[in-house]
């Protein structure tokens, strides 16, 4: 069983195999096309049409399997690989190990923002940005804008005591508990935290950037503990509604997995909860 553990609690051989394991699925091109479909989505998905990965209810589940099969394409490369969560409650500046130069390198230089540290800075050459909007070749954060804070564990437990799964319209008006942490509206727990990151993450082919999956690993681990405090609430729509995947259709691009199958994490991998 896969077993995704907070990346403050990895060692030093798990960092590596991590980072090896998605710099091969890079060589290879495999990385991109995870980048490419994101977009896709994020680009494709409105308020007033269909909506799959984003602003609307299935973007948990969605984004649940859109980390499995990446984790399954990292594991390919190396089985003990598993996706690290980042608990951006605690571990909250730039100063942070996780953007050591051991692990995925720290913010951009002034100016255009290009990572100039770590094992994905543009000046290693082993990660050139392929699915571009803006046609710049090189990683680009800017951590810790100072108009933004990151989420406290405070703002995560009121938007966890939310029962309400979601609510019409289904979009980024909604309430409840899905937009609250999709962060669309109300106390806006992981839109924060792209923007936070800034650079890559701020836009559609925010996987360019690695953090993007430790990031949301941990969105992920919030719906868990959502579901485990709210075990008789369950995913809403059920049936018929107009541009959004109810719970038992099929979610593009896969086709064959619907949000019903994505509701027990448990028969994919577990979460090391050690603090």
């Amino acid at each position: 069983m896969t077993v995704r553990k907070n990346q403050a609690l990895l060692t030093a051989d798990e960092k590596r195999r991590f980072v090896n394991a998605v710099l091969t699925l890079k060589a290879d091109g495999r990385y991109d096309s995870f980048v490419a479909t994101h977009n896709d989505f994020i680009m494709s998905d409105t308020d007033g049409g269909d909506r799959v990965g984003h602003r609307s209810p299935s973007f948990l589940p969605w984004h649940r399997m859109f980390l499995i099969e990446f984790e399954q394409a990292l594991q390919s490369v190396d089985p003990a690989v598993a996706i690290p969560y980042w608990d951006w409650t605690t571990d909250r500046t730039p100063r942070s190990a996780l953007w050591a130069a051991d692990f995925l390198g720290g913010t951009g230089r002034s100016g255009d923002g290009q990572v100039m540290d770590g094992p994905f800075a543009g000046a290693s050459g082993a990660w050139p940005i392929v699915v571009s909007v803006d046609g710049r070749n090189f990683l680009r954060r800017e951590l810790g804008n100072e108009a933004i804070q990151l989420p406290t564990r405070a703002e995560v437990d009121s938007v966890l005591a939310i029962s309400t799964y979601d609510a019409p319209p289904w979009n980024s008006t909604s309430e409840g508990f899905r937009n609250n942490l999709e962060g669309w509206r109300g106390i806006n727990l992981h839109n924060r935290v792209h923007v936070w990151v800034g650079g890559h993450m701020a836009s559609g082919v925010s996987p360019n950037d690695p953090v993007f999956w430790l990031h949301h690993a941990f969105v992920d681990k919030l719906w868990s503990e959502w579901q485990a405090l709210h075990p008789e609430s369950r995913y809403l729509p059920e049936a018929h509604t107009v541009n959004i995947v109810d719970i038992l259709d099929n979610m593009r691009p896969w086709n064959n997995v619907t949000p019903a199958h994505m509701l027990d994490h448990t028969t994919h991998y577990t979460y090391d909860t050690t603090t």
